[in-house]
C-alpha cells in the first residue's frame, strides 16, 4: 500500500497551521515532546505481535506436555485476541479517517 500522507516513510510530520511559524512544540501535536503516531502504530504492532507468539508457544507447550497449566493458555490467548481486535479496531479508524479525507474537496 503507498503511503500517501508520509506517516510511515518517515517525512516530517503535518502540523495543522496554528503550529507551524514559531508555536511551541510542547503541546504534542505533531512536535518533538512525545512519540508520534507511527512510532507509537510500531510499538503496538510489535506488541500484538508478541502476544500472539506468546500464545501460539503456550499452545504448542500444552499440546506438547511441556505445560500443563490449561487457564495459562487460556488467558494468553485472550490477551492476544484482545490486543488484536484493539489493534484492528484502531486500524479501521485511521482508515475511515483517511477515506473522509480523500472525499475532502480541496
Amino acid at each position: 500500500m503507498a503511503d500517501p500522507l508520509g506517516f510511515i516513510s518517515g517525512s516530517q510530520p503535518i502540523r495543522p497551521p496554528s503550529l507551524q511559524g514559531g508555536a511551541s512544540a510542547a503541546s504534542g501535536v505533531g512536535g518533538t515532546g512525545g512519540a508520534s503516531f507511527k512510532d507509537a502504530l510500531i510499538d503496538n504492532i510489535k506488541r500484538v505481535d508478541e502476544l500472539q507468539q506468546q500464545a501460539n508457544r503456550s499452545m504448542e507447550d500444552i499440546a506438547t506436555g511441556k505445560r500443563d497449566d490449561l487457564e495459562g493458555v487460556i488467558l494468553a490467548t485472550q490477551q492476544a485476541d484482545s490486543a488484536f481486535r484493539m489493534l484492528q479496531a484502531v486500524r479501521n479508524r485511521v482508515m475511515e479517517a483517511y477515506d473522509e479525507l480523500k472525499q475532502t474537496r480541496v
